[in-house]
């Protein structure tokens, strides 16, 4: 199982410069993104992850607090994670 962590600022630029290792990855089997330490969430970000939850093979995301609140509060957390959390 393929696995990438994110840092702790994601904002349009990191998404950009992700972007590519999560294409190559993406068709090879479930992904497994780390995003346990993010504590910048943008909104790119949000739309990578659910193309990820929805590519072939699909992710699973491991959350900070930062990014289950801003999944949340944009009505996306049971798009992205397996659960719903609090």
């Amino acid at each position: 199982m393929a696995s990438i962590t994110l840092p702790e600022r994601c904002d349009r630029g990191t998404v950009q410069a992700l972007l590519p290792e999560l294409v190559a990855l993406a068709g090879t089997g479930p992904i497994v993104i780390d995003a346990g330490k993010v504590t910048h969430v943008g909104q790119a970000l949000l739309q990578l992850l659910v193309s990820a939850r929805h590519s072939a093979g699909g992710a699973t995301i491991e959350a900070s607090p930062a990014l289950a609140e801003a999944a949340r509060l944009t009505g996306l957390a049971a798009v992205l994670f397996d659960e719903v959390r609090p």
